[in-house]
């Protein structure tokens, strides 16, 4: 059998699923974008064979990759990731290398996009959350005035929390609208109050579930990735629970033959009309890989088995030969960098050392929805599994200083400041008088110059004071002299004016009558006033 492994070495841990096959003596073909020197040994050893490319994005090169293992290998059986990210280049590959086995490229749609999903779900009888596609703000307003607040907005294409958010009213949805990606096309749904439950599980050719689990996230991973704050969860049994009955009905709704599968549902806290009451599940999305954040190993803690080997075993031989028998509760705690914890993650490693089986950094790139620094813990009780979960997302608390030690120490300062009041006073108060004297004596010092300038200035203005009032009174003396004689020419040329008007007048009136005699006896000029000199035609 020959299988091709797309991107072995990322997650650290996914050369599980390489080495599985390998030991059942499959071809295991690994295609990377790590250069084979950089990827670890256990991935190096869980491969038959490695073939680097530059980019997995460049379908080109991993084309070519594939077709070298088929010519030295043959006919290609299978072609893996275990990545929601590269879902699409694997359906694509397997169509142009004939591969049958895993979904195609025309089912990736109900996969990927969250709006298809949906559809799925209705089909086989299930409610889901009201939504719509986000295209005009002015639809997204309408749906909130049906459905209320909050709204939940997300990518309809998209992988985990990343570009999720709930908001709480028209201004947040205004503002998310006028500032979102362009290239993404989000869809808007109705909040839905609850707390995510996981079902994931492997199934063979014919969708049988051949081993599965559920988790329970108690913390959403949408707020952790927002807020940047702790996220664990912890596993649940399934058995005879209405979870397996209702992931069982998911299973047959898609296309899950031969699949690892991860299907997230929300528990409902309180009645949700149109979708049900407390305590039910509401599907939320599927994923046909199986699930990250090293909940493959927690599957193996809860019921002492190798969940790879499982993987393996059913793609090779279409079974599982474990006896599934679930033995403990299993923790996940995700902590975060900056924050400060009550206990150092060495002082959890130690207090803790008989319960905890992973402890590991996470890449930042899967740090977001991971947390940065992990524990993975397991327990036969779930009391004792919290305990565990509480002493390492304990945050430290600023200690409040008891009534008692404070009343002392009030009482405390109180005596000290009693004991340095008189020296204080008795030190202040002789360099204050000495100032005060050294002021005073500087004002006297300046007193009698000060004076002596201001009686000074005083005289000045008095001798400049005399002059002007002796010119003020000559002009006001020049004015009352040529006051009579300039009134006496005025009336005489008052008078003046009057005649040469008068005077004017009478000549215009003789000329006036001179004018009107010479009129009345020209003919001609009697002519001209009956009539115009030229007419007009008419037309």
């Amino acid at each position: 059998m020959n299988v091709v492994f797309i991107s072995p070495h990322f997650p650290e841990y996914y050369h599980n699923f390489c080495s599985r096959l390998k030991d059942r003596g499959v071809n295991v073909l690994g295609v990377g974008d790590c250069p084979y020197d950089m990827i670890s040994d256990e991935t190096k050893n869980s491969l038959t064979e490695y073939y680097y490319v530059g980019s997995l994005e460049n379908y080109d090169e991993v084309y070519r990759a594939c077709a070298y293992f088929s010519s030295h290998y043959g006919k290609i059986d299978w072609i893996e990731s275990e990545n929601e990210y590269w879902l699409e280049l694997e359906a694509t590959l397997r169509r142009d290398f004939n591969v049958t086995t895993g979904p195609q490229i025309q089912d990736m749609r109900c996969m990927k996009f969250k709006s298809a999903m949906k559809e799925v779900y209705k089909s086989a009888g299930l409610k889901v959350a009201d939504y719509i596609k986000l295209d005009t703000l002015d639809e997204a307003l309408e749906f909130t005035k049906k459905n209320g607040y909050p709204v939940i907005v997300k990518p309809d294409n998209g992988v985990g929390a990343t570009h999720t958010y709930k908001l709480k009213d028209d201004e947040e949805l205004k503002d998310f609208y006028n500032h979102k990606q362009d290239y993404i096309d989000y869809i808007l749904e109705d909040f839905v109050p609850g707390d995510v439950v996981t079902f994931e599980g492997v199934t063979d050719k014919d969708k049988n579930i051949l081993f599965s689990t559920s988790h329970f996230m108690d913390t959403s991973i949408m707020d952790t990735v927002n807020d940047a704050s702790d996220i664990y969860f912890h596993s649940e049994p399934v058995e005879g629970k209405p979870i397996y009955e209702i992931g069982e009905k998911v299973v047959k709704a898609f296309d899950t033959r031969s699949r690892f599968f991860h299907f997230e549902f929300i528990k409902l806290s309180e009645d949700k009309p149109g979708l049900g009451r407390k305590g039910d599940l509401v599907p939320l999305e599927v994923n046909m890989r199986a699930p990250g954040a090293f909940i493959p190993d927690m599957m193996n803690y809860a019921y002492d088995v190798d969940t790879y080997t499982i993987w393996a075993d059913m793609m090779i031989y279409n079974t599982c030969f474990y006896e599934i028998e679930r033995k403990y509760y299993v923790g996940y705690v995700g902590r975060r960098l900056g924050i400060d914890y009550e206990l150092s993650d060495a002082e959890v490693a130690d207090k803790y050392r008989e319960y905890i089986k992973i402890e590991a950094d996470i890449p930042q790139v899967l740090a977001q929805a991971e947390g940065n620094h992990v524990f993975i813990f397991r327990a036969k009780t779930k009391a004792k599994l919290n305990e565990i979960t509480k002493a390492i997302i304990a945050h430290k608390k600023k200690k409040a200083a008891p009534k008692k030690a404070v009343k002392k120490t009030v009482k405390a300062v109180a005596k000290k400041v009693e004991k340095v009041k008189e020296p204080v006073k008795e030190a202040v108060k002789e360099p204050v008088k000495k100032t005060v004297k050294a002021v005073a004596k500087k004002v006297e010092e300046v007193k009698e110059p000060v004076k002596t300038v201001v009686e000074e200035t005083v005289k000045t203005v008095e001798k400049k004071k005399e002059p002007v009032k002796k010119t003020v009174k000559a002009v006001t003396k020049k004015v009352e002299e040529t006051k009579e004689p300039v009134k006496a020419v005025v009336e005489t040329k008052k008078e003046e004016v009057k005649a040469a008007v008068e005077d004017t007048v009478k000549v215009v009136e003789e000329k006036k009558e001179e004018l009107k005699e010479v009129v009345k006896k020209s003919p001609r000029a009697r002519k001209a006033v009956k009539k115009p000199r030229h007419k007009s035609k008419k037309r």
